[in-house]
């Protein structure tokens, strides 16, 4: 299994390491019942090696995950210590590749009279994820958040095109309108946008051991794949490397202080989307969609997902909901008008406004300049800010919503 994992290394210098040197280390550290090594054992199941960072996943038990992360912690350390590598990251999965030997499925879930026990009329839904730390029998575990991290927003859509990362950063610059504390998360791996978004270049700097200071622009503390990688690097890594890289990027960073971390998420229902409600509480969602049929289809997938992982969607937003011709003024629908509103009130969550389709947030955008900053005054800047005031809104609602009923005992 692990013989076909990537090295992806791409400097091609004299002394680099490479795969077979990290797979070399790693047979020095015991599978979970000490009978081999983690390498022998085919638990290694993915090696993605970038420059001088090492990144992999062991496959293991998830109903173990606590108890074995002494074994990771291990495995980490001993790649970590190797000449030529600045740091190692390694992640519990419970992804393996083909052929491997495989933990037993979960037993059946019983289905009402009528359906099967995966699909079929009355049958439950799936479970979803299964991976580590996915709710078990006796109820959702707690989950650890970001230290300084009070609240992290999701903004995500269930399709790419929609505007989601011209969205989450002017919905992070809003909320810093509106007198927060805000930092940034580019959780899209594939596709970050954050630099040029932010007109941000160079790469962070290590704060101590492998914490990283995050990255600013505008105020805001910024985190993106793209400070670490080139522009036109293409990132060709399977689920558990994206889990590894999510994880580092959230738990490995210096964030300080912050009243809301917005983190733009890839297009879809997948890894990174189910990592990021595994790994840490989050205070809501966001769905960004347009107005067309097809684009709330997905965002319907996108919302139905959040709801399935127990995570509070906070609203919907309308992207490119109409244009404004500049010369004369005439509106025209050019997605349609008003679907993601219907589509709100249909699935019964808050609707957040419509965004116009206009030509300053695309120039302001590609230049690094987000309307809400480069423009305040605007009114496509305050239709971002009245989108913040509700979102904020939504959650203060939701922690009023958790927080214990005072218990009175009258004597």
């Amino acid at each position: 299994m692990a013989d076909t994992a990537n090295n992806n290394s791409g400097n091609g210098e004299a002394g680099a390491v490479t795969k077979e040197d990290v797979l070399g280390e790693l047979r020095r550290v015991k599978g979970p019942d000490l009978s081999d090594n983690i390498v022998e054992l085919g638990l290694v199941s993915e090696i993605v090696i970038h420059k001088d960072k090492v990144y992999f996943a062991i496959s293991v038990d998830p109903s173990r995950a606590e108890e074995l992360e002494p074994l990771r912690q291990a495995a980490e350390k001993v790649v970590a210590e190797m000449p030529g590598v600045g740091s190692a990251t390694v992640s519990l999965t419970a992804d393996r590749e083909a052929g491997s030997a495989s933990a037993p499925p979960p037993p059946t879930q019983p289905s009402p009279v009528g359906g099967g026990p995966m699909g079929g009329p009355g049958a439950p839904p799936p479970p979803m994820g299964g991976g580590i730390g996915a709710p078990g029998a006796g109820g959702a575990p707690k989950i650890a958040g970001v230290p300084g991290v009070k609240n992290i927003i999701a903004v995500a859509s269930g399709k790419g095109g929609v505007g989601k990362s011209t969205t989450s950063v002017n919905l992070a610059l809003a909320f810093q309108a509106n007198g927060l504390k805000v930092g940034v998360l580019d959780a899209d791996i594939y596709g970050p946008s954050m630099p040029r978004l932010l007109g941000i270049t160079g790469r962070p700097q290590p704060v101590h051991g492998n914490i990283l200071k995050p990255m600013e622009g505008y105020g805001l503390k910024v985190m993106s794949m793209g400070f670490l990688v080139e522009e036109d690097t293409p990132m060709i890594w399977r689920g558990p490397m994206v889990m590894s890289a999510l994880t580092q990027m959230l738990k490995e960073v210096a964030w300080g202080e912050l009243d809301v971390l917005v983190v733009d998420m890839p297009p879809g229902t997948g890894d990174a989307q189910l990592t990021m409600a595994q790994q840490v509480p989050l205070a809501g969602a966001v769905i960004v969609s347009t107005p067309q049929d097809l684009a709330l289809i997905d965002a319907r997938k996108g919302l139905n997902m959040f709801r399935r992982v127990d995570v509070p969607v906070l609203g919907i937003i309308e992207n490119m909901s109409y244009f404004l011709c500049p010369n004369c003024g005439e509106r025209s629908d050019i997605f349609g008008h008003g679907g993601a509103r219907s589509e709100a009130e249909k699935l019964g969550v808050p609707f957040l406004g419509e965004v116009p389709l206009h030509m300053e947030i695309r120039e302001k955008s590609d230049s690094g300049q987000p309307i809400v900053v480069s423009d305040p005054d605007s009114p496509q800047a305050e239709v971002y800010c009245k989108i913040a005031d509700q979102a904020w809104s939504g959650i203060e609602q939701e922690q009023g919503a958790r927080a214990a009923p005072e218990i009175v005992i009258e004597s």
